[in-house]
């Protein structure tokens, strides 16, 4: 083998191999590369070419070694050549002939492709189809169901076929017109159900009084059944004192302004009513609210839908709270009223509780601020306005009845019963009204005389009407008289009734048996110290009142005034509350029928110095007569027997009442009999004359002394006429000296005689001395009589002087 060439495989190896090898060198930074850059290129490349040349001998030695096994192979390949030939024309005949046999089975095969093709493309539209059949299905569903109306359902299916259905087929246009539809279908849904929820409101603001009055009914029943099972003897007991009261005096009970009737406002109904109370939500289909809701909440605008629907039901309480002008004229205008807030709150309190937050606590709570402010200042208006306590009882029934039916449904109503104890005091002030009417009545009707009873039976009747006990009565035989007159067992039970109309009232205010007592306590008191206090002054000051009305007034107090006690226990027994209680108010009526019966004895005094001032016109004295009549003045004889008469009427009077009006007319009359002789008409007075009026005074000494009314000790009664009879003895016995002499000391005889009258009536003597004696001044004893008057009418004057300065 010769030198290997570059050319040849060898070659590109050794020349691959160097130029490796610079590489590696190079890359190494060995640094013989340097010797490029330098002077010893030469040198270098002569040490190279040494080196090629050593390689090239060694891989020509390497080809010498395997040249013989490379000939004998290149021998074998060309012996093969030739079997190949043979070969391939085999193949070649064999394809030849196999295209031939095939070309039916290619043709077969081709008609199968096609129809493989074709059975692909069925089963590809029939997977298509399926796909979108349950689309076309739901939407079919959707129409139907808009169709129908049904609209919660329909949203349902549109929901269902907008994020299930149509999702697997959004690739088809029938797809994307639907998409492109449901914004449409959403707002037709949410339209239509906002107009099903019009429909609704409008619906539950007609039908609110009724379920109003359902719910209240509910409470009714509820309340009278806690009443039964919690205090089933109460009510009956009470009851029993009531019948036991009034029950014998059927008058008494017709009197009576309050009846049993007025007790309560639902009575009848809840004994005609005993089945089962429908709910709200048995009279109220609430689904529109509902599908409403759940239709916006799905379409992404609940708050929109909570929004109008809380706006509206505030116009909607706005209306319901505001009263008719004429509510206050009826029962049923309150009733309604409240039906109509009860309706609409118990309305809320379901939409609460079974809505999941259309409307929250905050919410409801807002709104029954409103009302309860709305409602207060309605009730407290309207109910200013009545003036029947029947109306003004049921009125406070209904609110307890109104506040009980809200307070089930957790609403506070404690503003509700302070409001009630409000109207109670308006309430105390319409019964007092009435009583008034009522004590009228009775005081008017009433003959003012003592009550006869022929028999046991009728004496053991008025004994339970009135407390009254006297063993000298019991023990008269039949018939017999107590000694008051009618009004006083009906003005007895007038406050008992009045006692348990204050209690009616007080009923279920959710009070203490102490608050209720010292209410009904002072009701009574402004009853006897305002509304009978006031009555009996009337009919005590009437002008044509009687003395012997006045009489049997003074003893009809007297009576009544015992009874307070009886009133006190009768208190007690229906609060049971002792009257040792701290701060118990105690009954006024000890102090009302004093008062009255002072001012009936005042009368009583009055009257009878008006009629002794009726018969003092009658007199009809001569003053200027010579000498005195046999006897005393026709008129004096007529009021002496007058005054008998009259003071024999006062028997059942207390003895003080009778003495002092028996002193008082004494003075009355001395007083008036003095004025008589002292009147500036009279100006001239004979000795006859004061001697027939010292008949008369004697008349009336005669009568003091006689006793009229018992009870007076000695001539205490002749006191009265004192003053008169010691100016008649001072002139009729002339003895000016005494009187004169002993005048200003307390021994004196003519103590009780004033200067001033003395001169008056001497006067009035000198005056006719000198006009009956003409010839007086010829006349010595005439004359000295004369000095004699004027010497002690000065001396009287310079008493007069003296006693001035």
């Amino acid at each position: 083998m010769g030198p290997v060439r570059w050319g040849d495989p060898s070659a590109d190896v050794k020349g691959t191999a160097g130029i490796l090898w610079v590489l590696q060198k190079r890359s190494e930074g060995d640094a013989t590369w340097s010797v490029y850059d330098g002077e010893e290129h030469g040198r270098f490349m002569e040490k190279l070419d040494a080196r090629i040349r050593n390689h090239d001998r060694e891989i020509e030695k390497m080809c010498n070694f395997h040249y013989q096994g490379f000939v004998d192979a290149i021998t074998e390949f060309l012996k093969v050549r030739a079997e190949a030939q043979k070969l391939k024309n085999q193949v070649t005949d064999a394809n030849r002939k196999l295209q031939m046999e095939s070309q039916k089975l290619v043709g077969a095969m081709e008609e199968l492709k096609q129809c493989r093709l074709q059975q692909r493309n069925i089963s590809a539209t029939v997977d298509k189809l399926t796909q979108c059949l349950p689309v076309l299905e739901m939407d079919s569903k959707l129409r139907e169901q808009m169709k129908s109306k049904r609209h919660y359902s329909a949203l349902k299916t549109l929901e269902h076929l907008e994020h299930m259905y149509l999702p697997q087929v959004s690739h088809y246009r029938f797809c994307k017109v639907m998409v492109d539809n449901i914004p449409k279908l959403h707002e037709e849904i949410k339209e239509v159900s906002m107009s099903d929820l019009k429909d609704f409101l409008e619906s539950i603001r007609k039908h609110s009084d009724k379920i109003g009055e359902t719910a209240m009914k509910q409470a009714q029943q509820q309340r009278n059944l806690d009443n039964v099972v919690s205090q089933p003897s109460k009510a009956g007991g009470r009851r029993f004192k009531k019948e036991a009261c009034a029950g014998p005096d059927q008058e008494v009970t017709n009197v009576s302004p309050m009846s049993e009737q007025d007790s309560g406002i639902l009575d009848v109904e809840d004994e005609e009513e005993e089945e089962e109370v429908p709910g709200a939500q048995d009279l109220v289909d609430f689904s529109p609210v509902y599908r409403c809701l759940h239709i916006y909440s799905v379409l992404g605008a609940r708050e929109t839908f909570e929004n109008y629907y809380r706006k509206q039901r505030r116009k909607q309480a706005r209306l319901v709270l505001q009263p008719p002008s004429n509510m206050h004229e009826t029962l049923d205008g309150y009733r309604k009223y409240f039906n109509q807030i009860v309706g609409f709150f118990v309305i809320e309190d379901h939409v609460l509780h079974t809505s999941q937050g259309l409307v929250d606590r905050a919410y409801i709570d807002e709104l029954w601020d409103m009302a309860l402010s709305k409602t207060i200042a309605a009730l407290r208006t309207h109910s200013s306005y009545c003036s029947d306590p029947n109306l003004v009882l049921d009125l406070k029934n209904l609110i307890v009845l109104f506040a009980d039916t809200l307070q089930g449904d957790g609403f506070p109503v404690n503003q509700l019963f302070d409001l009630l104890l409000e109207i109670r005091d308006q309430y105390s002030e319409t019964l007092l009204k009435k009583w008034a009417g009522a004590f009228r009545n009775i005081l008017d009707s009433d003959n003012y005389s003592p009550i006869p009873v022929a028999n046991e039976e009728m004496y053991r009747k008025m004994v339970r009407q009135f407390p009254f006990h006297d063993s000298e009565l019991e023990k008269q035989p039949f018939p017999k008289k107590f000694p008051f007159s009618e009004f006083v067992p009906r003005v007895h039970n007038q406050i008992k009734e009045f006692i348990y109309a204050c209690l009616r009232f007080s009923e279920d205010l959710h009070l203490s048996s102490t608050e209720v007592d010292d209410m009904i306590r002072k009701s009574t008191n402004l009853l006897l110290t305002r509304t009978l206090s006031n009555c009996l002054q009337n009919v005590i000051k009437r002008k044509n009142v009687g003395l012997t009305e006045l009489v049997q007034i003074i003893i009809n107090t007297t009576h009544l005034e015992k009874s307070c006690q009886f009133l006190e226990e009768f208190i007690t027994n229906i609060t049971s509350v002792l009257p040792e209680t701290v701060h118990t108010t105690k009954l006024y009526g000890t102090t009302t029928f004093k008062d009255a019966r002072h001012a009936a004895e005042e009368e009583i005094y009055t009257n009878l110095n008006q009629k002794i001032d009726q018969f003092l016109p009658l007199a009809d004295y001569n003053w200027m007569a010579v000498e005195a009549n046999s006897k005393a003045s026709d008129y004096l004889v007529d009021l002496i027997a007058f005054l008998r008469s009259t003071f024999a009427v006062f028997t059942h009077l207390p003895g003080k009442v009778a003495q002092t009006a028996c002193m008082s007319a004494c003075k009355h009359l001395s007083t008036s009999l003095t004025q008589l002789l002292l009147e500036a008409e009279v100006r001239q007075l004979s000795l006859g004359a004061l001697q027939q009026f010292n008949l008369d005074v004697a008349e009336c000494e005669q009568f003091a002394r006689s006793g009229p009314v018992p009870g007076f000790q000695g001539d205490t009664l002749q006191l009265a006429f004192i003053d008169l009879r010691q100016l008649l003895d001072l002139f009729l016995q002339w003895d000016w000296s005494t009187y004169l002499a002993d005048y200003g000391q307390p021994t004196c005889k003519y103590l009780r005689v004033n200067p001033a009258t003395a001169l008056i009536l001497l006067e009035k003597m000198k005056d006719t001395s000198r006009k009956n004696n003409v010839f007086a001044q010829f006349r010595k004893n005439e004359r000295e009589k004369q000095k004699l008057i004027e010497a002690v009418a000065k001396q009287l004057r310079g008493l007069i002087n003296s006693h001035h300065s």
